[in-house]
């Protein structure tokens, strides 16, 4: 997939807001909302999904993985999330930064940066589209 695209599908996804709470993690510290859901035409049995991620000041996510198809390409909306994916080295991303997944890999690290100011991120996915779980846990 070319990068205009995804840059495109990512544009797409903050023009075409769908509103909606997918679910919280951990009572109000964490909040996923659905941003953006559509079939890619020009790629048979794949969807594009973005989500937005709210983190409040100190807030951490559970070590997860996601759907086995599942690419991912993550950007920082506003304030500083550290993440750790796979065995790579443990990285503050501020404002404006992004990083990408692998399928198959695995988060250990996904949290505020702050303890004292919110942080968002979009997560964009490309996947199968007959996944139906995103995100799950690392038990």
């Amino acid at each position: 997939m070319k990068i205009q695209t995804i840059i495109a599908a990512t544009c797409a996804a903050f023009a075409f807001s769908m509103a909606g709470p997918i679910y919280a993690h951990d009572g109000d510290a964490e909040t996923v909302k659905k941003n953006f859901e559509a079939a890619i035409p020009n790629i048979a049995g794949k969807t594009l999904i973005a989500v937005e991620v709210d983190y409040v000041p100190g807030a951490a996510s559970v070590p997860h993985t996601h759907a086995k198809s599942a690419f991912i390409y993550a950007y920082v909306i506003s304030g500083a999330i550290e993440s750790k994916v796979n065995d790579g080295e443990t990285r503050i991303y501020r404002a404006g930064e992004s990083w990408s997944e692998t399928p198959g890999a695995i988060h250990s690290i996904s949290r505020n940066a702050s303890t004292t100011e919110p942080a968002k991120l979009l997560a964009v996915f490309v996947v199968d589209t007959n996944e139906n779980t995103l995100t799950m846990p690392i038990k």
